[in-house]
């Protein structure tokens, strides 16, 4: 899990892959939740603030680009 500081310092591609990996994560996650193979459920919370923080850098950034 990453927090906000480390994301502001990714450039914009490296924050997009990152956030690629971060839903493929989610997807096999919540695949595995439902054949019962998940012991710590709250990965899953984690990894969709996460996503969240990386969507609002990345939009932060895209936002910041086009006004500058």
């Amino acid at each position: 899990m990453m927090n906000s500081k480390e994301i502001r310092e990714l450039a914009p591609a490296e924050i997009s892959t990152k956030l690629r990996e971060a839903r493929e994560q989610l997807l096999q996650l919540r695949l595995r939740k439902q054949t019962g193979q998940v012991e710590k459920t709250h990965e899953i919370r984690g990894l969709r603030k996460t996503i969240a923080r990386l969507e609002t850098v990345l939009t932060e950034k895209r936002v910041g680009a086009n006004a500058a």
